[in-house]
């Protein structure tokens, strides 16, 4: 399989890494709407037409003519690109895993889709102890341009086995990058500079914002658009409390700010977008401003991503802070399967309401007891 791609894209010539464009527009300039699946599917489209180098391997990804790929994401890269550039391999993360890595080596551009992160942790050595540390190790001699894909995070009556949140995981490992996209900006910005960067990349999808449908600008349905890596954005400006989240709270914690905003609370929503490097210049500037944090994630709260953000904020901005953290989490226990226990168990909007008043010192006093 990868001499097939070897000898049919090794021989073209090399294309030159196209830097990152930055575009950091509001969503006023909307002309349409995309949801994030189409989003995934236009960026891999867009990449794989610019750079022979460029591949898809996975679980399923070409299924069939009708199925077109467990989640759609590579409907119609079959038809376009054909075998050799789609490939279809067995149950067996750790096999195609890698091989993946072991075609970036040799300068491909592998886009790994597992068909939940979950499964990924049967190709863990081959992602941090192969992609992550080579070009450590080989003194910057080998890159290892690979993108490791698909859904992560709590999707609706999987189980414990299937609902992980592995932002922390990867995004505790020196050599990776590890990216979170929420909206469909997000998603075809982020994944273009994924599969244009030298280094391996997580980027941790949600299954159930795939079929969610956001406003796009033409800015963004450009071919040359791309979003900078490291770089969070701040989805509504606000003077009274940070609320920093990724993936699919994102959307929570905007909810959560037009409840609070018809309390009087003016909430600054920070979407993440890049859990490694974690874009702290942003947090820190934005913590300044309102003098209060909260941090919402869906995974579980010990060694978080929402401790590491309190800490680079108490590093840096403790001076500042008017109260006390807090950090929203999933509960520290493996994800139930009853769906009244897998709710309590999640992150909710009215979770993000009560710490943004506690933080601002409006949560409704406990009454007396006798």
């Amino acid at each position: 399989m990868l001499g097939i791609v070897s000898r049919k894209v090794l021989g073209q010539s090399l294309g030159r890494i196209r830097p990152a464009v930055s575009a950091l527009r509001n969503y006023s300039s909307a002309e349409k709407q995309m949801t994030v699946r189409d989003a995934l599917n236009s960026a891999l489209d867009e990449e794989m037409s610019a750079d022979p180098k460029v591949f898809l391997m996975g679980e399923e990804v070409r299924k069939s003519r009708e199925y077109q790929g467990a989640y759609k994401i590579s409907k119609g890269l079959l038809e376009k690109y054909g075998p050799e550039r789609v490939l279809d391999t067995p149950i067996t993360e750790a096999g195609f895993t890698g091989i993946g890595v072991g075609a970036a080596y040799y300068g491909l551009k592998p886009v790994v889709e597992f068909m939940t992160f979950n499964f990924s942790m049967q190709a863990i050595d081959h992602i941090i102890n192969s992609a992550a540390k080579s070009n450590y190790m080989s003194a910057g001699q080998i890159s290892v341009p690979i993108v490791f894909r698909g859904p992560n995070g709590a999707a609706a009556g999987v189980g414990a086995q299937h609902s992980q949140c592995y932002a922390a995981w990867y995004g505790s490992c020196p050599g990776l990058k590890v990216l979170s996209p929420y909206s469909s900006e997000d998603a075809r910005g982020l994944l273009k500079a994924a599969i244009r960067d030298p280094d391996p990349v997580i980027f941790l999808e949600n299954e159930l914002l795939y079929g969610e449908s956001f406003p796009v600008s033409a800015e963004v349905l450009d071919s040359s658009f791309c979003l900078p890596i490291g770089k969070a954005k701040i989805e509504r400006e606000g003077r009274d409390v940070t609320i920093t989240a990724f993936s699919k709270m994102v959307g929570f914690a905007l909810k959560a700010a037009d409840i609070l905003a018809k309390d009087g609370i003016s909430a600054e929503i920070i979407n993440l977008r890049s859990i490694r490097p974690l874009d702290t210049p942003t947090i820190n500037a934005s913590v300044r401003k309102t003098n209060r944090l909260v941090t919402v994630e869906e995974g579980f709260p010990q060694h978080g991503v929402g401790a590491e953000i309190c800490m680079a904020v108490v590093e840096e901005s403790f001076g500042y802070l008017d109260a006390p953290v807090e950090r929203i989490a999933g509960a520290d226990v493996p994800m139930p399967y009853a769906a009244n226990l897998e709710r309590m168990a999640v992150p909710q909007i009215e979770d993000i309401v009560r710490a943004a008043k506690r933080a601002c010192y409006r949560s409704t006093a406990m009454a007396a007891t006798a």
